[in-house]
């Protein structure tokens, strides 16, 4: 596990490094609190803001009341990560998975260093674990412990059961940072509804074997997800083709879908180097 972290903490640096050079700032525009939040209703005294006057309570006729705020700089970040059997394709040491728990290391390193607050919600079609917010290092470190020792007790999986649990326990505005290879149907409204509330980044992960399987013949595939061998004939065209479109399908819909809900999304591969991507995603980010 030491040689994991310290793997995690240098490629943290190389990214936090390439945001300071190239955008003059770093991961504070993401992990830092949006300043003020709604406090209490109270009577108008000499002084106040008119902007700050709450007209639906006013318009009672009790007198005249304003909204007070307070400072909160401290922000919530949630990573919200799919375990299930199908994060398990790609070759030993670089499966979907093992991709899913470095950029959550890598970035939860990152939100500590803005003393944010900071949860995990690993699922897989029920929830697998469940690491409730907290602060500092050690925090840190037993989170992302939890997420490399974790053993699913289920294979399928449900994004819209684990986006109904999530929606139900995050009461306040926070970052949400939804790992999947979102291979699974009917979990829409559950993201739109995050991305209304939440400011809400997506990463798709995926393998390049799904999408680019080799001619081999007719051949037993294994599905981890049904826990069964299917006979299929790698050969067809019209497999091949069904395959193909299938994938690029699911990667241009949930692309879309967060582009109509405002939610940040990237797209990472098992085969390929994730540092760039991530300096891009946050860049964006900040410049938003």
């Amino acid at each position: 596990m030491q040689e994991i972290f310290q793997r995690i903490k240098k490629i943290e640096v190389k990214i936090r490094t390439a945001v300071d050079t190239n955008m003059h700032g770093d991961f504070k525009s993401v992990f830092k609190g949006t300043g003020l939040e709604f406090d209490e209703v109270r009577t108008y005294q000499y002084g106040d803001d008119i902007r700050t006057i709450d007209w639906n309570v006013t318009a009672k006729g009790h007198g005249t009341f304003v909204k007070t705020f307070h400072e909160d700089r401290e922000q919530s970040v949630y990573f919200i990560i799919d375990v299930s059997a199908s994060q398990n394709v790609g070759k030993n040491g670089a499966q979907k998975i093992d991709l899913a728990r470095e950029i959550c290391a890598v970035l939860a390193l990152s939100a500590n260093k803005e003393e944010s607050q900071i949860s995990l919600i690993a699922f897989s079609d029920q929830k697998e674990k469940y690491v409730k917010p907290g602060k500092g290092l050690k925090h840190v470190y037993w989170l992302v412990n939890e997420l490399y020792t974790l053993q699913p007790k289920s294979t399928n999986t449900s994004l819209s059961d684990a986006l109904s649990f999530s929606a139900g326990i995050i009461k306040k505005k926070s970052v949400i940072i939804l790992i999947s290879d979102f291979i699974d149907e009917n979990y829409e409204n559950g993201l739109r509804a995050l991305a209304r509330k939440h400011s809400l980044v997506v990463i798709h992960l995926a393998d390049k074997s799904e999408q680019k399987i080799p001619s081999l013949g007719i051949v037993p595939v294994y599905d981890p997800e049904l826990k069964k061998t299917i006979w299929t004939n790698t050969s067809s065209f019209s497999f091949r083709k069904k395959i193909n479109a299938k994938f690029a399908d699911t990667k241009s819909k949930l692309e879309l879908l967060c582009k109509q809900n405002k939610a940040k999304f990237a797209s990472f591969s098992t085969q390929e180097d994730y540092v760039p991507t991530l300096i891009k995603l946050f860049k964006i980010r900040k410049n938003n």
